[in-house]
Formats: structure tokens, C-alpha cells, sequence
């Protein structure tokens, strides 16, 4: 109790209880304690009651009633399911409820009389709903997505084929980042100050588009870098020749080369291509729809973040060299991802789906869909 009277975090009214029980126990009278408490004497007498009667436990609030609920809970049981029903189910003109219209909703159908927008929040809180949020997903369309996915986890765990990677091996992960805009604000970007953030105009002229093709080594966390007036199969070679021709790549036993489904780079006719030109590399492509499963997505985000956005250039030659230039910045201090989707992570994934699958059976797809009754997050 004595550690309870000197808390700094503990309710405040709780504190004051266990003082007057320990000013009683020394010996003060309820007129001097009050004094020292600066509470009513009272006050006093009731918690010096309640301790005697009830211990430690007596300082506690007592249960209280409440107001008396306004909603049974029937009608709470029938927002909660209104709100669990897409709006088009309902005849609701609506991609998605917001607390307001299931508000009105719930009065338009006789569930209750009058239901405001915060009493339909504070009800669905309760099962953790918020039907005016929504979160993505897609379905696999890789028939071989596990095999192809496995291939490329396995990679970065310098593992292929079961076989764990010789040290003149490397895994190469690329990919291109299309249409980087040269747009020139209209009025000049104000630094940030004192009570303000960077402003950026609204208004801005284009100066044309390029595309910054990149390759990143996973584990020696080095990038390779070139802009391109347009993606296709002699860009994407130019970046292979870039990497290729230079140490330790050169002379390597095999370099790995992580690549999504783009038109660069699809098919086998890519990965011949990239085999008949340098002998000692070997495509991996990852799943379709699977980009996330590419690292160098990950350094594109941070080019977006870090040098695309907000975006105020003059001209193209200026995007290039900025993106050139982060590059070499970039490679100065880089440490290779933490990737941290394994294949055990993987198993778990397609086990989970085909629980999905086994639940969703029965209900039959749209015709015309085309596509495979199997969901993937889309983020992992």
C-alpha cells in the first residue's frame, strides 16, 4: 500500500483512499486526517469504513448501474449484421456503409426509431467492425505458384535446387519503374519552417516521362541503375549487359536473376534469350500477380518515397540525375532487406488457402470471371 501512495500513475482518487488508510493506521484522527488529505471528513470516515469491512479490495469503485440501454440486444445484434452486408445486397445505391447511412439504414427499416451515426460506431466497435474500410486482395492465377514461389524464397536463402548457393553464386532481383514524370511546379517548392511543413505547388507542367530500370544483388545490397526512354527486351538486355560485364559477375558460376511477368523479360523465350547471351545466368521468374515476392520492389518504394515524391523537376536530364545520384548514396550505406517471408511462411500461406477453398466450395464463381476460387493478400 505504501507504494500505491506515492504513485504518479495510478488513478488519483485511488491514491488519496490508500493515503487516508495509512494516515488512520498512524494514528490520526479522522478531523486531522481530512486536513492533510484535503478531502470532507466524511470522505474520511466512508473509505476507513469500507477498508475495515472489505480489506484492500473495499478502496475500489463500487459496480455501477448506468443508464438504462437505450438498444436491446436484438436491435445491436441487427445493426451488427446490417453492417456485415455489402450495400448492394441491400439495394443501396453504395460501394461501402458509412456510420451515417447504416444510421439511417437502421431507422428506414423499423429496427429502431432513432439511431445516431455514433451509437452505430460505438456498436460495432464493440466486434471490432468498420464497414467503411476496405483492404485488397487477388486471386492466385498461377497454377504453379507454390512451386515458382518456393524457387524464389529458396534464392534468397541462398538456397537452389535443395543445394545451398557456392560463394561465386549471386541472386540478382530486377525490375522496371515505368513512367517517372518530369513535372515542373508552377511556383517554386517553399522549404519547410517554424510552424510549416514543405509546401509543394498543385499546379505543374510535364516535361515528359522516363523509366528507371534497376538490378539489386540481394545479399551484397549493391544497385544497378539506368534510365530508359521507354521499357522493352533492349532496355532490360542494356541493364543485363550492365551487370554482367562487370566483377564478380563476370566470371561467376551463376548468377540468378529474380524477374516478375512483364514484357521485358516473360516466358522462356526471355530466359533463353538471357542464357544465350551471358551463359552463366539463370532467370527466375516469380509467380503472376506476385511482384512482392521481387526485393527490388522494395528499393523502388524507397525511390518513390525518397526522391520521386514530391516531385519538382525542370526537365528529364534532372529526374536522371537525381535517381543516379541517389543510387550511388544508396550504395554507400545499403544492408540487404530483412526478408522475413520464409517458405515455412509459404506452407502456411497455401495451407490457409485451401481451408479457404474448402469453405468456399460451394459457392459458384460469376460467369465470365475466369479466374481460380483461391485468394492471396495482397500484401504479406
Amino acid at each position: 500500500m505504501k507504494k500505491l501512495a506515492h504513485a504518479h500513475t495510478a488513478p488519483y482518487q485511488q491514491v488519496v483512499r490508500v493515503r487516508i488508510v495509512l494516515d488512520a493506521a498512524h494514528g490520526y484522527s479522522n478531523a486531522r486526517i481530512a486536513l492533510r488529505q484535503r478531502v470532507h471528513l466524511d470522505t474520511v470516515r466512508r473509505w476507513r469504513g469500507r477498508y475495515a469491512d472489505q480489506g484492500i479490495d473495499g478502496l475500489k469503485d463500487r459496480p455501477r448501474s448506468g443508464r438504462p440501454p437505450r438498444f436491446t440486444l436484438v436491435q445491436r445484434a441487427e445493426v451488427t449484421a446490417l453492417a456485415c452486408q455489402l450495400p448492394a445486397e441491400t439495394g443501396m445505391p453504395l460501394s461501402r456503409w458509412s456510420s451515417t447511412d447504416l444510421a439511417a439504414e437502421v431507422v428506414g427499416r423499423g429496427i429502431a426509431e432513432a439511431m445516431s451515426a455514433s451509437t452505430v460506431r460505438r456498436i460495432l466497435t464493440a466486434d471490432v467492425l468498420k464497414p467503411w474500410q476496405h483492404a485488397s486482395w487477388i486471386f492466385i492465377r498461377d497454377p504453379d505458384f507454390a512451386t515458382k514461389a518456393a524457387r524464389v524464397l529458396g534464392l534468397y536463402q541462398r538456397i537452389w535446387d535443395g543445394q545451398p548457393l557456392a560463394g561465386n553464386e549471386y541472386v540478382i532481383s530486377s525490375d522496371e519503374k515505368t513512367s517517372i514524370q518530369a513535372r515542373c511546379r508552377c511556383h517554386p517548392t517553399l522549404p519547410p519552417g517554424t510552424t510549416r511543413t514543405m509546401r509543394v505547388n498543385h499546379d505543374y507542367d510535364r516535361g515528359g516521362a522516363l523509366a528507371y530500370l534497376a538490378a539489386y544483388d540481394v545479399h551484397q545490397a549493391r544497385v544497378f541503375g539506368r534510365c530508359s526512354p521507354k521499357t522493352g527486351i533492349v532496355p532490360f538486355m542494356d541493364l543485363v549487359e550492365q551487370v554482367m560485364t562487370h566483377e564478380p559477375y563476370a566470371s561467376a558460376r551463376r548468377v540468378f536473376w529474380v524477374v516478375d511477368n512483364g514484357s521485358s523479360h516473360r516466358g522462356k523465350a526471355a530466359a533463353d534469350r538471357l542464357t544465350a547471351q551471358f551463359p552463366n545466368a539463370v532467370m527466375v521468374h516469380t509467380p503472376v500477380h506476385a511482384s512482392w515476392l521481387n526485393q527490388i520492389e522494395i528499393f523502388f518504394s524507397i525511390v518513390q518515397r525518397k526522391v520521386v515524391t514530391p516531385n519538382d523537376f525542370t526537365g528529364l536530364d534532372q529526374v536522371e540525375d537525381r535517381l543516379i545520384a541517389f543510387e550511388r548514396r544508396y550504395n554507400e550505406t545499403a544492408r540487404p532487406f530483412r526478408w522475413k517471408f520464409t517458405p515455412a511462411d509459404l506452407e502456411d500461406l497455401m495451407a490457409r488457402i485451401e481451408r479457404h477453398e474448402q469453405k468456399e466450395h460451394h459457392f459458384q464463381q460469376p460467369a465470365g470471371c475466369g479466374h481460380q476460387p483461391v485468394a492471396l493478400p495482397a500484401a504479406l
